[in-house]
């Protein structure tokens, strides 16, 4: 199923995303690995008992992309151009493994794009949520999208 265009996009709808995803301590492993980011707090279970979280914390970043991914195939897969950037980024409470993982994506606004007539830019807020309703990733993340062809 496509993407929206940047026209059937309206500020102030948000979008409950049918797609949830239980995280688990492979995919933190291999996400750390990958990235190079060798922080006990992610890959080291001994370690993380010794901690105030008692267990591994997923990476923030697994989980920012995560959050963004889940959206994808409701929103933008084939329509957009680009994104532009990512603000306000935040993770309020932690996630980890073995969590459920759903999402919600907010339209916060969206404009022409004032180079290019076949593109506008959107704004979404997306925010992430574990399974007991709990608040665990959001950000706002502005993305170039293609107008529907005439």
């Amino acid at each position: 199923m496509p993407g929206l265009w940047f026209e059937q996009f309206e500020v102030g709808k948000t979008y409950d995303h049918p797609i949830t995803r239980t995280v688990t301590e492979m995919d933190n492993m291999m996400f750390s690995c990958l990235t190079m980011n060798p922080q006990p707090l992610h890959i080291d279970r001994h370690f993380c008992e010794q901690t105030e979280w008692g267990q591994p914390l997923m990476n923030s970043l697994f989980t920012l992309g995560l959050m963004i991914g889940i959206s994808v195939n409701d929103l933008t897969v084939g329509t957009t151009i680009a994104n532009l950037g990512m603000s306000d980024v935040k993770f309020p409470a932690p996630l980890f493994q073995g969590d459920t993982v759903r999402v919600s994506t907010e339209v916060a606004s969206k404009r022409e794009s004032a180079s290019r007539p076949d593109a506008g830019i959107v704004d979404f807020i997306h925010r992430a949520y574990k399974h007991d309703g709990t608040l665990v990733a959001q950000c706002t993340r502005q993305a170039f999208m293609r107008k529907q062809p005439t």
